[in-house]
């Protein structure tokens, strides 16, 4: 598939419910597969294994759907609390096991947009770690002047040239479930009012919105 100009609103809507679908499925699957080890194997050592992949991977989709909740739903028809967009980017990126997050920004309600879009700019900045890093989040201004800058530092940070383009508007690049979140981060930022620049370094990429 070839991008449009804009994606129509049922396929956008099927492209984002298609890369929920796919973050979520590998947790859930490695809780059914915990359930059945628990209901076939005798071994106590076995057991307990199994029900730590079953806590871990149950806190996992947890994470992500909260995440997804924020930085997808509908949530927050009269603002979201920046306080709330912190715990879920902080569970989503605790959940990887090689990331970590600082976050630096007051305690304030934003329009849902523009937390959106800080939230799809901190799962690219996940993205561009694929080693892993650090993901250092900094949101300045005033709530109607607010800027936010996710900086990812680490090993072989980059993000692909697909993903700058689908962040720059460019046309021509194929959107699937896999791509869609930079251009959806992309009209968000647009329905927010609010510009998106990269800045791509030797290990480290940073993301800008204003």
């Amino acid at each position: 598939m070839t991008e449009p100009t804009a994606l129509g609103d049922l396929e956008l809507a099927a492209l984002v419910s298609s890369r929920i679908c796919h973050d979520v499925i590998n947790p859930v699957a490695a809780i059914s597969n915990g359930l059945e080890m628990l209901g076939e194997e005798p071994d106590q050592a076995m057991r307990d294994a199994a029900m730590d992949l079953i806590r871990k991977s149950a806190a996992q989709a947890s994470a992500k759907l909260q995440f997804a909740r924020l930085a997808f739903g509908a949530a927050g028809s009269s603002g979201i609390d920046l306080r709330d967009a912190e715990r879920v980017a902080r569970d989503l990126v605790a959940g990887s096991g090689k990331h970590q997050l600082a976050w630096q920004g007051p305690a304030v309600t934003l329009p849902k947009n523009k937390v959106k879009l800080l939230l799809n700019l901190v799962a690219l900045g996940v993205v561009a770690l694929p080693r892993g890093g650090t993901l250092h989040v900094t949101i300045a201004g005033t709530p109607s002047s607010v800027s936010f800058t996710v900086s990812a530092k680490g090993d072989a940070a980059k993000l692909s040239d697909e993903v700058k383009s689908l962040l720059a508007g460019t046309n021509g690049v194929a959107i699937d479930a896999h791509s869609v979140q930079p251009y959806y981060a992309r009209r968000v930022a647009a329905a927010a009012g609010m510009v998106l620049k990269i800045d791509a370094r030797h290990g480290e990429v940073e993301l800008t919105a204003a």
